[in-house]
């Protein structure tokens, strides 16, 4: 099973180049559509395919974008500093 994501690259506002594709594989073992589904699904999930279509279903005001990114960069941040804290000490 092959399941094609676009990685778009936005050129300007608006403006997407779909020029750039990844694949994402997931072999089917003995039959088991079942596993095969749900690690699909997670890679999908991994991949941020699902987060920019919720992203695209409707408009995003420009204050709302900047502060969504700022977020989502503050939990980045946090999640480092855990892992540091807990790999150094």
């Amino acid at each position: 099973m092959r399941v094609f994501s676009t990685n778009p690259v936005i050129q300007k506002k608006g403006e997407i180049n779909l020029r750039e594709f990844n694949s994402l594989e997931v072999r089917v073992v003995n039959h088991d559509l079942e596993r095969a589904m749900k690690v699909l699904k997670k890679k999908i999930q991994n991949d941020g395919l699902f987060r920019r279509l919720k992203l695209k279903k409707s408009y995003e005001k420009p204050s709302e974008c900047r502060r969504r990114k700022s977020r989502e960069s503050e939990r980045r941040l946090r999640i480092a500093r855990l892992k540091r804290s807990r790999y150094a000490g």
